[in-house]
């Protein structure tokens, strides 16, 4: 049996391929923006490699020309001298050109890198509000948002640090080589015989850190995934009192990559000093055959110290190539994750030629609608109805009927799969998503407010309207007496998802938001039951001033709310079993008549019982799933019937 917290990161698994030659086409593209930038770079990496090709060189003419010709001969001639002052004031400019080369050179890459990073993560954002309800019901949150910070970072890296640091390292090792075979090609072949054993640690290498990268990003994953469910679930795990419990199964996890990265360690730390350690052996055969070709006087002294400083920085190159290599691993993994989230389409296509709309009447005519969240499990079964412009209707039944699907499909935010629904007469497949939800103001039981003022929260979506007009609707819903108590006024914090409100005062600012938004349809779902019964007068009041001229559905388990409605739907395991007023209804003895019996019978007893009546009661909620209708295949939106 696994442990807990091996059921996260499973997705990490999958390393993929150092090198893809179509993903790296695709992140090319991000690149061509900025191919001067980059010429300039690849040219100043070809004169930095010549620049330190040409130091050890400098030395050998120092040696030969002026040092050991004229050694032990008496008074050293002012020509020597000056010959001398002049390579050290070339090999000291050589270093300073060098220094302000790689500066620019390492400044270009990585202003390229950030900027290319910039545009990715603007299409990654850009691309993701395109997405409908559908890709976020089944992808964690914390799993997207790796996509727009640490896989775009890995790529960062790539592109300041990695193809073009590459490309510079061959530059030097080719100078190098070039260099060594121009001076004396036989020493040269002497000290490459080092580079089988060069190759052959390097290939153990690369696959055992392969191996145990995956292991490192597996389990980092897990622990991320581990922290960020019990970040959000911290309220349950108090109240269960398991903190001690939960503290275990992170301690593990955190063990399990502390092993994982210490193995990866390990190799590293066996590599580099293999590398030094074939250094080492290929200085000691230019020491043997090189001092040979000394007292043979076939190869000079200068030579000699030349190749040494040659060969020390030949192995530098292949000790950065190295550490590349899980730059490049990373970024593949990276680009693959995130083409994936590009190429994903929305789940609900936009018209090629979509019909242009003006302000909407608000008429709404569900035209023998079949709707699944998943292959053929209908939640929605032929369902036929029509909202006059202006007509208030309410939607009823019990948890699992349908209700908030209808909302679902009339926004756009799931595709059905037969019928027809229809505003103002146009098929809403032929109207922009877009353009449809301009229309379209939606109220929600769980309001979620932006960090911000008050008045950035109610201008969201109207920020073309006077901003006056904010503060307007809020006093239209009703919301003078809350307004007066924030101390500054509109211009008070709401908090990271409204906390520094209550349920009421949130829900008060979603109905000015909407009011202030002007939508020609007005969707309500279950958009009072968290409120006390004051604050429901007050939104009722306001609701009938702002629903006038207006279509409005409102989704609601509480019958008290949807007693004025012109017509009331009446919803059952996903087919509109019922239509009519609430007299109409209760005359006719149905479903809605026994839903109603069950509610209020309920609160009767708990009024006898000295309970207070406010808000949705335990026994309104337990009627609606005891009725007889009640059961069946979950309809009402993503956290009932949609997959999880």
């Amino acid at each position: 049996m696994s442990a807990p917290w091996e059921a996260y990161g499973h997705d990490e698994e999958k390393v993929g391929a150092v090198y893809d030659h179509g993903l790296a086409k695709r992140l090319i593209r991000y690149l061509k923006p900025y191919r001067k930038e980059i010429l300039i770079s690849v040219v100043l990496l070809a004169a930095i490699s010549l620049l330190e090709v040409a130091g050890p060189y400098i030395t050998k003419v120092a040696i030969d020309t002026y040092v050991r010709p004229l050694h032990g001969v008496g008074p050293v001639p002012a020509v020597a001298i000056r010959g001398l002052i002049v390579l050290s004031l070339a090999y000291m400019g050589i270093l300073i050109v060098a220094f302000a080369l790689r500066y620019w050179q390492t400044y270009t890459m990585s202003m390229v890198g950030q900027r290319a990073m910039q545009d990715l993560r603007l299409e990654i954002f850009k691309h993701v509000e395109t997405l409908t309800p559908t890709y976020f019901d089944t992808r964690p949150v914390g799993r997207i948002l790796t996509r727009v910070t640490q896989d775009v970072s890995a790529l960062s890296e790539l592109f300041a640090q990695g193809v073009v640091a590459v490309i510079g390292d061959i530059f030097l090792l080719a100078g190098i080589i070039g260099a060594m075979l121009w001076m004396n090609w036989k020493l040269a072949l002497v000290v490459f015989t080092t580079i089988p054993l060069l190759v052959l640690a390097t290939g153990i290498f690369r696959a055992k850190v392969r191996v145990s990268y995956r292991r490192v990003r597996t389990r980092l994953a897990r622990i991320n995934a581990y922290t960020q469910e019990h970040l959000q679930g911290m309220e349950v795990v108090k109240l269960f009192n398991v903190e001690a419990k939960e503290f275990r199964g992170f301690d593990r996890a955190n063990k399990d990559h502390l092993t994982a990265h210490l193995q990866n360690l390990f190799y590293y730390a066996v590599f580099f000093p293999t590398v030094e350690f074939i250094g080492a052996i290929a200085l000691a055969l230019i020491v043997w055959y090189g001092g040979l070709g000394i007292l043979g006087s076939t190869v000079t002294f200068g030579v000699v110290v030349a190749f040494l400083q040659y060969s020390e920085r030949f192995y530098q190159p292949v000790r950065d190539l190295s550490e590349k290599y899980n730059v490049f691993q990373s970024a593949m993994v990276a680009s693959e994750r995130i083409f994936d989230l590009l190429d994903t389409k929305p789940a609900v296509p936009e018209p090629e030629r979509p019909t242009p709309v003006g302000r909407l009447r608000g008429g709404v005519e569900f035209d023998r609608v079949w709707f699944a969240y998943k292959d053929d499990d209908f939640v929605l079964r032929d369902i036929s109805f029509r909202i006059a412009p202006g007509e208030k209707v309410a939607l009823v039944g019990a948890t699992g009927a349908g209700k908030s699907s209808i909302a679902n499909l009339l926004t756009r935010f799931y595709e059905f799969q037969r019928g027809s629904i229809r505003v103002d007469g146009r098929d809403i497949r032929e109207i922009e998503g877009r353009a449809l939800r301009r229309q379209i103001g939606l109220v929600l039981q769980d309001v979620f407010l932006f960090a911000g003022s008050v008045r950035e929260n109610l201008r969201f979506g109207a920020r073309e309207r006077d901003p006056a007009e904010a503060e307007r609707a809020l006093q239209e819903i009703g919301g003078g007496r809350m307004l007066g108590r924030l101390p500054r006024g509109l211009e008070e914090e709401v908090g990271e998802r409204g906390v520094y409100f209550s349920m009421g005062e949130r829900q008060l600012l979603a109905f000015a938001r909407a009011l202030h938004y002007d939508p020609s349809l007005l969707i309500l779902d279950e958009a009072t039951s968290s409120v006390d019964v004051e604050t429901e007068r007050v939104i009722q009041s306001a609701l009938r001033r702002l629903l006038e001229g207006r279509t409005s559905l409102v989704i609601a388990h509480r019958l008290s709310t949807i007693l004025d409605a012109d017509r009331i739907l009446v919803m059952h395991k996903g087919e509109l079993r019922e239509q009519g007023t609430h007299a109409e209804l209760l005359a006719r003895g149905g479903i809605y008549a026994r839903l109603y019996e069950l509610q209020y019978s309920k609160q009767e007893d708990r009024s006898a019982e000295g309970s207070p009546g406010t808000g949705r009661t335990g026994g309104e909620t337990q009627a609606l799933d005891e009725a007889p209708f009640a059961g069946g295949r979950t309809a009402d939106g993503a956290g009932e019937g949609a997959p999880a």
